[in-house]
């Protein structure tokens, strides 16, 4: 089977894929174990594990992710995937929350809040995103990757909820992007394939809130985690580096006429 063209979004909604890629993670430390995928051996090609086992490339790759947060894999950038160590007797494959699933929980989570928010919101807090969206931009032409005005944004919306469960989930939501490996060995490689927030979808969220739109905020921050998942996916592609400037050029283009 070639799922080549399934997205992380798609994916995730099929019954029983949220799992998939641990089975799979495991089943390629027992082929490890095996002896199937030798030291130093570089693993076959994404599309040929995901023809192999009969999964999806998304799945692949973070079947891969997990295996390399275990020390058992290398990825080297328009390489691949190297095996950097064998599985011992005493090896047992942990899983932490994968970006994936992250940001899928963020998608169905920050969806209603936005649309919560929006009935609510202050002028003084529109303000305050309107900076924030303006700081995201600053952020992005800066050297180094950093996304604090992009958590400031989505915090900011929690806030302007009024629901303390509401700012607490999302909130933790965001603190487990670094605290669970493979979520933070993901977005750190979507950092180095420069894959920045989009000053375009958070516009278009801000313009649901301030025409104080349920609907529109909630379809907005959805289009923009769905967008997420794409870079997610994007991310890990042997090309990564090289294709990420064109990526995120007609991503820009596609919101200017969303909400041109």
């Amino acid at each position: 089977m070639d799922n080549q063209g399934t997205s992380p979004a798609a994916e995730i909604g099929q019954p029983g894929s949220k799992r998939l890629y641990q089975s799979l993670a495991r089943r390629l430390m027992g082929d490890l174990e095996a002896g199937r995928y030798t030291l130093g051996e570089r693993l076959p090609a994404e599309r040929d594990l995901a023809q192999t086992y009969d999964v999806s490339r998304p799945t692949v790759r973070e079947a891969i992710i997990a295996l390399e947060v275990q020390g058992l894999v290398e990825v080297r950038v328009g390489s691949g995937a190297y095996v950097v160590k064998l599985p011992g007797d005493k090896d047992n494959i942990a899983f932490g929350i994968s970006a994936f699933e992250l940001t899928e929980a963020r998608l169905l989570i920050e969806g209603e809040a936005a649309a919560l928010a929006a009935t609510q919101i202050s002028p003084a807090e529109l303000d305050e995103l309107r900076q924030l969206v303006a700081q995201i931009d600053a952020e992005n032409a800066q050297t180094g990757g950093k996304e604090d005005a992009d958590r400031k944004f989505h915090l900011a919306i929690a806030a302007a909820t009024r629901n303390t469960a509401v700012i607490d989930a999302v909130a933790r939501l965001w603190a487990m992007r670094e605290t669970s490996k493979e979520s933070a060995l993901l977005h750190a490689k979507a950092r180095v394939a420069n894959v920045k927030p989009v000053v375009d979808e958070h516009s278009a969220i801000l313009a649901a809130l301030e025409a104080n739109d349920p609907k529109a905020a909630r379809a907005a921050m959805r289009a923009h985690l769905s967008a997420v998942l794409d870079s997610l996916l994007f991310a890990t592609e042997e090309q990564a580096v090289a294709q990420a400037r064109q990526d995120m050029e007609q991503k820009r283009q596609r919101y200017q006429r969303a909400i041109g």
